[in-house]
Formats: C-alpha cells, sequence, structure tokens
C-alpha cells in the first residue's frame, strides 16, 4: 500500500515545494490550505502531470472542525496517515513593536502557529496509532518551525513566541509517540524566497549583501523540502525530538 501523507499550507512556498517532493519519493499526498483550490490549479495540474496522487482539502488549521475532516478525508481517500508536515503557518497581518502587539494578532498567530500544529498533531498521532507498522516506523511528524524560535525579532513577537511553542511540542510529541514507533522531527528554516517574505525583500537582500548568512543566497523552498523528504524517510531512524537549521548558515555566531 502507498504510504500516505498530509502537508498543511501545502497549496504555496515551501508547502508546495514539499508535496512534490513527496509526491515523487513515492507518497500520496493531502494538501490542506485555507484557499479555494481553482487559485492553485496550475501548480495542481503539475502534481497530476507527473504521476502524483493527491486530494485538497480547504479548511483552517485553527478550526477543530477543519482539522477533524483533514484527517478523515485523508484516510478516506488513502486508508491511512503515515506522515504529517506541519507546515502551515502565518505571519502577524501588521509588524508591530511588541509594546504595541494587540491581542487580537496574538491570538490569530498563535490559534494557527501553536494551537492548530498540537491538535492537529494529536488526531494524526491517534490515527497513525491505530496503524500496523510499515516498515521500521509506524509514522512521521514533522513540523516546520523557524530560526524565529531562537532569534529575537521585537516587531514580531507573537511569531516568534508561537515557533517557539513550536519548538517545545516537538519535544513533547517525540518523548510520547517513541514507544509507539512514531518519529517527530523539526526543520528550521531560515530566509526562504516565499510570499511571507517578500514584503522584507529588500532588508534581507541587504543582509546577505554584508554577509549575515554565510551561504550567501536566498533559501528555496525546496531546500526545506529535501530536508523533510530526508527526514521522512527510513535513513534516519535513530533520532527523534530534534531540529535542523536550514537558513544557511545563519545560525553560527560569529566574531
Amino acid at each position: 500500500m502507498k504510504k500516505a501523507a498530509i502537508v498543511t499550507g501545502g497549496s504555496r512556498g515551501i508547502g508546495y515545494a514539499t508535496v512534490k517532493r513527496l509526491g515523487l519519493d513515492g507518497y500520496a499526498v493531502a494538501i490542506f490550505a485555507t484557499g479555494a483550490m481553482e487559485k492553485y490549479r496550475a501548480g495542481l495540474e503539475e502534481l497530476t502531470r507527473l504521476g502524483i496522487e493527491w486530494i485538497y482539502v480547504r479548511g483552517s488549521l485553527d478550526q477543530s472542525e477543519d482539522r477533524a475532516r483533514l484527517i478523515k478525508e485523508t484516510v478516506d481517500a488513502f486508508g491511512r496517515v503515515d506522515l504529517l508536515v506541519n507546515n502551515a503557518g502565518v505571519a502577524p497581518l501588521e509588524r508591530r513593536d511588541i509594546l504595541e502587539m494587540t491581542e487580537e494578532s496574538f491570538d490569530r498567530v498563535i490559534g494557527i502557529n501553536t494551537k492548530g500544529t498540537m491538535f492537529l498533531t494529536q488526531l494524526a498521532a491517534r490515527q497513525m496509532m491505530t496503524q500496523e507498522m510499515t516498515g521500521a516506523k509506524r509514522g512521521t511528524i514533522i513540523n516546520v518551525g523557524s530560526c524565529s524560535a531562537e532569534v529575537s525579532s521585537t516587531s514580531r513577537g507573537e511569531y516568534c513566541i508561537s515557533k517557539a511553542g513550536v519548538a517545545m511540542l516537538t519535544k513533547l510529541y517525540a518523548d510520547r509517540l517513541a514507544p509507539e514507533g512514531i518519529l517527530v522531527h523539526e526543520v528550521r528554516p531560515g530566509v526562504i524566497a516565499t510570499d511571507m517574505t517578500s514584503a522584507v525583500k529588500e532588508k534581507y537582500d541587504r543582509l546577505m549583501e554584508n554577509g549575515v548568512f554565510p551561504i550567501r543566497r536566498w533559501g528555496r523552498p525546496e531546500d526545506v523540502a529535501d530536508m523533510i523528504s530526508l527526514l521522512a524517510s527510513d535513513r534516519v531512524l535513530y533520532t527523534t525530538g530534534n531540529y535542523i537549521d536550514v537558513d544557511g548558515g545563519f545560525h553560527i555566531q560569529r566574531l
């Protein structure tokens, strides 16, 4: 039986690159996104041309009924869930100094990035635990975190806090699920060329020109997708609860 993956935020950016990579790896993929499927028709047609089996589930990660429906529709279509990639996330609608942050903005970002990830993972893990082992493990959960879990950005504190929460979720679920044969990993992208970073392109261009990033280029969604592919494979079987930076070396402290 073909393995099945769920990729949240799978319609564009890192999520779409991950869907494509996993599909080429042999997974059937459930794409979860907030937008109408017609908006992403060209990308979805490309998946079909590549022979990738997929379904599109529209919903919002902060809605419990949408999370439950995602699991149900995936199991109905593919019979199982072998891999969950928690990629969906939002930035603040408006960057504000932490002293000016609103509760509404905080609740929105935490509700999607952290709470949504927490409870979708809970549902996916429960489903995985009902399934027989396939190969060396019962399932894999990969959280797409951020360098912002460690790096302070006082103009978008709610995002940093939300991703620090995802880092702890990685550890908690790794601890709880290891005895069940389910491994949990976190990938921490740095500056990746996506819609989320397009608004601050000039800022990051200058940082790259000044050598802040040892690898002096923008990260590509495919860079992150390739790491997710590796962690999802049977080549990584004796580690769980860890994170890997995909950030061009940005995490290296230098004098």
